[in-house]
């Protein structure tokens, strides 16, 4: 990791399934110029990759522990990741 890129694993537990969570996220990171993917998870929480300049990551793990109207989030654990390789653009995973 650099200083003009990080990366980070955000695993978000709560009401975070079921109220567009996952839609909201891509759109926050893409209005971030970030990169990365989201995905909801078998236990209900939802995990997401976000990589970019760090004082743009920072911004989205904040908007991540808010998240969109209707979800209700208890949690955000967050692990640092390598941002070597990453892809442009936001997907959704699944």
């Amino acid at each position: 990791m650099n200083d003009k890129h990080k990366a980070v694993v955000a695993r978000i537990t709560g009401r975070v399934q079921g109220v567009g969570y996952r839609a909201w996220t891509r759109s926050e990171a893409e209005a971030l110029d970030l990169s990365g993917w989201v995905r909801n998870e078998a236990d209900g929480s939802v995990t997401a990759l976000i990589a970019g300049a760090p004082t743009r990551v920072e911004a989205m793990l904040a908007r991540l522990r808010q998240g969109p109207r209707h979800a209700s989030v208890a949690r955000v654990a967050v692990e640092n990741a390598d941002p070597g390789g990453m892809d442009e653009g936001f997907a959704i995973l699944g």
